[in-house]
């Protein structure tokens, strides 16, 4: 099984539009996944936006909770909602996420997630609510 929940985590981490980011999975293990976001100017010149760090943090948060190793084949889920704060600019800096479950329910799982720049500023941090279903 293990085998299988690291190809499910890459996959997430490294999706169509994880791809389009340019996201890469750094690490893994069951409820805590690390990604990182390379800069580039398309992500925001002055600033990284706030809808790419938004969406770095979803895929973090999203392979965080497929990393579960237990999870059948069948499995299937969404994000339900997350509330981010942004601490800092991100301005012209590689951004890496750590994502780490805090909660596996039911069907509700959640956990935090923490978006560092390259000197390890803190730049933004949020809690996300995801829908499993097994």
């Amino acid at each position: 099984m293990a085998g299988i929940h690291n190809q499910r985590v890459a996959r997430i981490a490294n999706e169509s539009f994880a791809d389009l980011l340019g996201i890469e999975l750094v690490s893994n293990r069951p409820d805590h996944v690390v990604v990182r976001m390379p800069y580039r100017p398309a992500l925001g010149v002055g600033r990284i936006h706030g809808g790419a760090i938004s969406a770095l943090i979803d895929v973090a948060a999203t392979a965080s909770f497929w990393s579960d190793p237990n999870l059948k084949e069948t499995a299937m889920g969404a994000t339900v909602g997350f509330t981010v704060n942004f601490l800092k600019l991100a301005v012209n800096s590689d951004l890496t996420a750590t994502a780490t479950v805090r909660r596996r329910g039911g069907t509700l799982c959640t956990g935090d997630v923490s978006v560092t720049n390259e000197v390890g500023d803190e730049v933004a941090i949020a809690v996300v609510t995801y829908k499993l279903t097994q």
